[in-house]
């Protein structure tokens, strides 16, 4: 994934939440664009807190190169997978 496509997938407008899957089928939910900052390398994804999703809890440093696809969210998952809990479907 490069930086600039990214950066499009942040500055659409309407944003529309996205997932991001890496190359060991690991995805992180991107539900608002503050969430996700953009290096030359790397993506820092926040990780929202259950009781507030406004707010993050932790970090996590993705590499750009590790990031295989973006998947669309049409709204929240029924599955009730968190960021980073294992492989998407």
């Amino acid at each position: 994934m490069t930086p600039e496509g990214l950066k499009d997938l942040l500055h659409k407008q309407p944003f529309e939440p996205f997932r991001l899957v890496q190359s060991d089928g690991t995805g992180y939910e991107v539900r608002h664009p503050d969430f996700l900052m953009v290096g030359i390398r790397q993506a820092v994804v926040g990780l929202p807190l259950k009781s507030d999703p406004t707010l993050f809890d932790r970090m996590v440093t993705l590499d750009l190169l590790h990031i295989n696809r973006v998947e669309p969210l049409a709204h929240k998952t029924k599955s009730g997978k968190q960021n980073g809990s294992g492989k998407t479907t």
